[in-house]
């Protein structure tokens, strides 16, 4: 039987351990790829001067910081995350960049955002989809709190398509990288859980097919380095 009770508590111990090393771990084990890739996202969604976005499951906050920086000071960015160890890093990392000015830190869950329809123009979530309860419910509640014609975008780990490449890479993501990310939380649960959250995960397609049946419209997809990992965008449709 397991330790945990829920998914959500075994996700909030895990990320609570390793609040003050996740910025190193995530460099050091993909190879500093996911800068690339949310440089490449930031690129498509063209995030316009003055207007504000969610970033949900923000984490040391790292892309609330990126569109931070796009939004400007007349802008406004909202970092929420459930998990308060990864907030405070992220509330420092803020103030470290100079964007504490249009950045506010929320404690909240992704299943029950606190803000009304229609309060944000853009709405992300990076490389955490696959671990809130329910993927169709977060999309949904990232719909709901932006405006009509706002974006919801996710970056997140997906599943190589070729299948020579896809081999390799489970054997990586199976195999080394839990047991390098294990030994620098010195704990057995802490990167066993990558491989574990990635197994049930939707593939590139079927998380558009939950974008579609999230009531967005004009959805598309990208993988990034041969398939680990791919943008999902969607719009909420105009009235």
């Amino acid at each position: 039987m397991s330790r945990f009770e829920t998914k959500e508590a075994k996700v909030h111990y895990i990320f609570s351990r390793i609040a003050k090393r996740y910025d190193l771990m995530n460099t050091v084990l993909s190879f500093r790829q996911h800068k690339i890739w949310r440089t490449a996202v930031m690129k498509r969604m063209n995030v316009q001067p003055g207007t504000s976005a969610i970033d949900v499951c923000t984490g040391t906050g790292d892309w609330a910081i990126a569109l931070a920086k796009a939004v400007g000071e007349d802008g406004r960015v909202v970092g929420l995350d459930f998990c308060e160890p990864m907030l405070e890093e992220a509330e420092r990392k803020v103030v470290r960049q100079g964007v504490a000015k249009q950045v506010q830190m929320v404690h909240g869950n992704a299943m029950a955002l606190p803000f009304d329809d229609n309060t944000f123009d853009y709405a992300t979530i990076g490389f955490a989809l696959r671990n809130v309860p329910d993927v169709e419910y977060v999309i949904g509640e990232m719909a709901r709190v932006v405006k009509p014609g706002g974006m919801v975008v996710s970056l997140e780990l997906s599943k190589p398509e070729w299948p020579l490449f896809r081999a390799l890479y489970y054997f990586y993501f199976e195999n080394i990288l839990p047991r390098i990310g294990n030994l620098a939380a010195k704990d057995g649960v802490s990167y066993s859980w990558l491989p574990e959250s990635l197994r049930s995960f939707p593939d590139r397609r079927g998380l558009e097919e939950i974008f579609q049946r999230a009531g967005l419209v004009r959805v598309e997809s990208k993988p990034f380095t041969g398939g680990i990992a791919a943008m999902h965008l969607g719009y909420k449709p105009q009235p």
